[in-house]
């Protein structure tokens, strides 16, 4: 299996540090706010990435911080009149059911910053002691020339931060290219530190806890969105293996850039996507496949009209799921010729995923499985135990991709009525009522019922 590495910038062989365990780390939210289109993007991409490790074998540790002490939720919390941590523990929530229902897997922990400051004030320690920070009267920076590989994951030297640049008025920094990692001073959240009282700055976070909850071994993989890489992940990398002289990931990965009609996607241009009303609009499966049709690193438009063909194609692979759940899994005319496309579909399927986890072709082959099984389903003789073998592996790649229709659920009462209204409507047919039949189908219509006459009689389902 082959996955691009950010930091090499080519294609390499996956190889965890220990075999069969993969140690991820993804870059999670700053809560102080609803969570958007751009968020789904990024860890719909990473769950897939972990579900396909996952089917092949490897226990993955997964580690998704939430960053809880910011500027922003500050800013927030001083409108508001609420506490940042009462804020960030309101959104967080809200956004991991929201997560839950594009049926992403939950990591195994979620590490907060305000419950880690001990280890970011350790490692801030340690960052002075091998000389590569220092303090000033307004904090504690990281002295960027004293770590020479500064630049090796973006391509960004200090150098170029340099030129034009000049310290902020409450900043101290020997060089403009320094960044925080303690903030000196009150604040609506300080905590005491040997530097005084302050905060940690942002890029310290992720460093001192995703070491923490590898013991201080490398990650394997560490993703995030490409806006990222500069300067959060360079500086993280500067920090974590300025502090443990060890590398600190294997492999960078990169969600490519999200926009909205071909704009990028922001609230001054009023194309800013909140995901809970885009989840009240469409299924949480349309989503998730409309991303899956593209690269996870390549960048991706968003529209209606994108994801409402999304839409209906996840509807035609929930379709052949059902039509070959009522097949008989044995009898038929064997058919040699169907069983050897329908393997070399299912081959292509996890050469794709091997190869970078190339969704879009993948799904290409997953489409190539509906067709030759819908072809065969047509015929007099079908090969039964082909299709179902198809079937099964059909299965095992929608749950790869993560694709799986959100349960609706009803009462008992309501289905006993569900039940009538379709018998009721049976026998207006059987009668030649037409009339009353088409009034029983568009009153389960209103209902949200969606009805499908089969050579089996009719099948109801929930819309």
């Amino acid at each position: 299996m082959k996955v691009y590495n950010s930091l090499s910038r080519k294609l390499e062989e996956f190889e965890p540090i220990e075999e069969g365990k993969v140690y991820m780390y993804v870059c999670g939210l700053t809560p102080y706010d609803h969570a958007h289109l751009g968020h789904a993007r990024t860890y719909i991409s990473m769950d897939t990435i972990k579900r396909y490790l996952i089917h092949k074998g490897f226990k993955v540790l997964h580690i998704q911080n939430i960053t809880d002490i910011e500027d922003k939720i500050f800013n927030r919390s001083r409108e508001s009149g609420k506490s940042p941590l009462e804020l960030s523990e309101k959104f967080h929530t809200e956004a991991l059911e929201e997560f839950k229902r594009l049926n992403i897997l939950p990591a195994d922990y979620y590490p907060k910053v305000s419950e880690h400051i001990q280890e970011i004030i350790e490692m801030i320690e340690k960052l002075i002691e091998n000389g590569h920070a220092y303090e000033t009267e307004t904090g504690v920076y990281y002295s960027v020339s004293s770590f020479q590989e500064y630049g090796k994951l973006s391509g960004q030297k200090p150098e170029g931060h340099r030129s034009g640049a000049r310290c902020s008025i409450e900043e101290t920094k020997k060089d403009p290219a320094d960044f925080a990692l303690w903030k000196k001073g009150p604040d609506v959240l300080t905590y005491d530190s040997p530097w005084g009282e302050g905060r940690p700055g942002w890029h310290i976070e992720c460093s001192a806890m995703g070491m923490k909850y590898t013991n201080g071994r490398t990650l394997d993989i560490h993703g995030g969105g490409r806006d990222l890489a500069f300067p959060h992940h360079e500086n993280e990398i500067a920090q974590a293996e300025g502090a443990l002289n060890t590398q600190f990931v294997k492999y960078w990965m990169h969600t490519g850039f999200l926009t909205v009609n071909g704009e990028k996607m922001s609230k001054s241009l009023g194309n800013f996507i909140v995901l809970k009303d885009l989840l009240e609009k469409y299924p949480p499966y349309a989503l998730r496949l409309f991303f899956l049709h593209s690269h996870y690193r390549s960048p991706v438009n968003y529209s209606e009209e994108n994801i409402s063909s999304a839409q209906t194609t996840a509807e035609r692979m929930f379709n052949f799921l059902e039509h070959a759940d009522e097949l008989p899994a044995t009898g038929g005319a064997e058919n040699q010729e169907l069983r050897k496309k329908l393997q070399d579909e299912v081959d292509g399927f996890y050469k794709a995923m091997d190869d970078d986890f190339d969704t879009p072709a993948a799904l290409s082959y997953m489409f190539g499985i509906m067709t030759e099984c819908f072809s065969e389903m047509r015929k007099e003789h079908p090969d039964y135990p082909a299709i179902a073998e198809a079937k099964e592996d059909f299965r095992k790649m929608m749950w790869v991709l993560g694709l799986e229709k959100e349960e609706k659920k009803i009462s008992p009462e309501k289905e006993k009525e569900i039940e009538s209204l379709v018998q009721e409507r049976e026998n207006a047919r059987k009668e030649k009522n037409f009339k009353l039949a088409d009034e029983i189908r568009d009153k389960l219509a209103q209902m949200g019922i969606l009805l499908e006459d089969t050579d089996k009689g009719p099948r109801w389902k929930i819309k």
